[in-house]
């Protein structure tokens, strides 16, 4: 009996619906090549270039002729239809040579690439209406995005964000160098498109510029824009980091570029010496007071966004805006304190929007972010303030998928206008604060600021100038404080102790310590050989440990104990610091380790991504209220009184017997 044929079986829809034929074409190849999700996309792709280019030439031959899905089980006629499309997609790579290699093919089977050709021969996709196209791809590449390929996507509420706070003009031109699928680019085309009379073919050729080293990714970011406006198109597959002559040379401009919008690969090392030495922060630099200078020395590896950091405002003409998404401790680890010098020498720190830890877990990285806004030098004189928010709510979920999250009113129930719900998101409310910062007035959002630019010193992140965390720290001045590292020894010294491997000794963690009383409630008995890398320095009776490392620095969790006799000799973690031979009442300044006054300092003063760490320098230079002499010896004469009601409490339980 002959078996009927799979495209017999299936209804084509009649629907204009592009989106819903991508993804069943998305579905089919999937399930029938067994392919994965990346190589789907791919082919996927190049069959859509192919269309592109059987509808320029006008030859009709992207077809799945009526005989043909007839005699899907003859060879001879499935020959003739893969020899078709074979050959059309050879005209089509030399049409696009640029974006295909010369030994590209179609990686699919004749019944799956028919399946294909059938769904789209009937559609016209340069005569469709361009939003619809658009729109449709958009909504298909989410689900990628979404899919276990996020190192080449950005959120799109991160990217519609970067473009309305950049606001990009009529005449501007604007690049990504690590352009990845062309999401920036197509925000801007659209932001562009309705501020403007252009069209689209003349904004994407003119104005429009993207780069990105993966070739597969950037016929993704081409065919977006083609979908849009049929026309040449500005994005280039190579290296961004390559020497700046040859990255002009291939662009085809030595002027520069008005507006640079990008999100760099995080993360990746780079340590090819060609390219280091290229780059001024590809070199080490050297600290001379508050000062930087550039060394002869390459460093054995840079973080490609780094790299991207000198790039982009390379590409910038003077005066030009950029936006460019990176790791937070870009921001402020004392360890890259030159990259920021070199930045605010070459560029004025318009904004710092920090996103919460969550927006890039749909695209698989948890990795804690916020956006740079700069404007590349071309005057001396510097912008008056610089503004700095938080985005809190992203209108999505940081789960897998990206849930949307909507707006409910106080009853619960969801917010709609104009029939459509609103979802819950900060971004909107940052943008409004901007343009109302630029423009003087006050601002409304709660986790908006602004501070004077000469205050802005050797840190960008939000934390460090946050009002929230300095409206007790700016009580603190020379007449009414100390500075921590000269009121006692900071213990950093690792223990002999370790240098005994069959030693038994007691080891103190951070969760040894009861953050509410002040005291150390546990330690565990270990041999020095079994301990944690972490077990670092000796305690003494009378020592007090204070925590400088891990999420609850700076939080009302903050540890810090005085060290009883029982654990006299005891190992802690190098995740405390010790103060000995402390130089004021020490019952004093322990109740100072938990005010509000100490806390924001020390919370202000976090670095680093995963785990937040003060450093030394920064905690010797933490500065130590001291007030009348009467209220010192008060708050000492309480917490005495509260260390000996403990020790009443615990020998009277001592006592009990049954």
């Amino acid at each position: 009996m002959h078996q009927k044929s799979i495209y017999q079986e299936f209804q084509f829809s009649k629907e204009d619906n592009l989106l819903k034929r991508f993804e069943e074409i998305q579905d089919f190849i999937y399930s029938h090549d067994g392919l994965s999700p990346q190589q789907t996309l791919e082919e996927f792709v190049k069959v859509l270039f192919i269309k592109i280019f059987d509808e320029q030439s006008g030859n009709n031959r992207f077809v799945f002729a009526d005989d043909e899905r007839e005699g899907v089980r003859s060879a001879d006629k499935i020959n003739v239809f893969t020899n078709r499309i074979a050959s059309l997609f050879n005209e089509t790579k030399k049409q696009y040579e640029d974006v295909f290699d010369k030994d590209d093919r179609i990686r699919l089977s004749e019944n799956v690439l028919g399946f294909i050709v059938d769904k789209l021969q009937n559609i016209s996709l340069l005569a469709s209406a361009n939003d619809v196209k658009g729109l449709a791809f958009q909504k298909f590449l989410s689900h990628y995005e979404k899919g276990g390929r996020g190192q080449f996507f950005t959120p799109e509420p991160v990217i519609d964000f970067c473009v309305k706070m950049i606001d990009p003009k009529e005449d501007e031109t604007i690049i990504d160098p690590a352009c990845g699928s062309g999401g920036f680019l197509f925000a801007a085309l659209e932001h562009l498109r309705n501020h403007s009379a252009k069209t689209a073919a003349d904004i994407i050729k003119k104005q429009l510029y993207g780069i990105d080293i993966s070739q597969s990714i950037t016929r993704i970011a081409r065919m977006k824009l083609i979908l849009e406006a049929n026309c040449d198109t500005n994005i280039f597959c190579f290296n961004t980091l390559e020497s700046i002559d040859s990255v002009r040379q291939k662009l085809g401009t030595h002027d520069g570029f008005d507006i640079v919008l990008t999100n760099p690969p995080f993360g990746a090392k780079i340590s090819e010496t060609h390219l280091l030495s290229s780059f001024d922060l590809g070199h080490k630099w050297v600290a001379h007071q508050d000062c930087f200078s550039r060394t002869k020395i390459l460093h054995n590896s840079q973080t490609a966004e780094i790299l991207f950091i000198e790039r982009s405002l390379q590409l910038l003409k003077d005066g030009g805006r950029m936006a460019i998404v990176l790791p937070n401790g870009n921001f402020d680890n004392s360890s890259l304190a030159y990259l920021r010098y070199y930045i605010k020498d070459r560029a004025d720190v318009l904004a710092v929007v920090r996103l919460p830890q969550e927006t890039f877990i749909p695209y698989g990285t948890g990795v804690k972010t916020s956006i740079l806004f700069l404007q590349k030098k071309s005057h001396e004189k510097h912008p008056p303030k610089t503004f700095f928010s938080a985005i809190l709510k992203l209108g999505y979920q940081g789960n897998k998928n990206g849930t949307p999250v909507f707006r409910n009113d106080k009853y619960g129930k969801p917010i709609k206008i104009d029939g459509q719900s609103v979802l819950d998101e900060d971004f909107t409310d940052v943008v409004r604060d901007f343009q109302r910062f630029k423009t003087g007035k006050n601002l409304e959002y709660s986790f908006s600021y602004s501070i004077d630019y000469s205050q802005l010193n050797g840190r960008f992140d939000y934390d460090y100038y946050s009002p929230q965390h300095r409206k007790f720290i700016d009580k603190l001045t020379p007449n009414n404080s100390v500075r921590l590292g000269d009121i006692c020894k900071i213990v950093k010294e690792k223990s002999k102790k370790l240098k005994c491997p069959d030693a038994l000794v007691e080891y103190v963690e951070l969760s040894d310590v009861n953050t509410n009383s002040f005291e150390i409630i546990n330690s565990t008995s270990f041999s020095v050989h079994e301990l944690p890398s972490r077990a670092s320095y000796e305690i003494q009776t009378g020592d007090i440990i204070t925590a400088i490392a891990g999420n609850s620095v700076g939080t009302r969790k903050h540890a810090t104990a005085l060290v009883a006799e029982e654990y006299n000799g005891c190992i802690c973690t190098n995740g405390f610091r010790i103060f000995r031979d402390v130089q004021i009442d020490p019952y004093f300044f322990l109740f100072f380790l938990k005010s509000d006054m100490f806390l924001n300092q020390m919370f202000m003063l976090r670095t680093g991504a995963a785990i937040p760490n003060v450093s030394d320098t920064d905690l010797a230079n933490v500065r130590i209220y001291l007030p009348e002499k009467l209220m010192i010896e008060s708050v000492s004469q309480a917490m005495k009184k509260s260390f000996d009601l403990r020790t009443q409490s615990r020998l009277l339980i001592e006592q009990i017997t049954l």
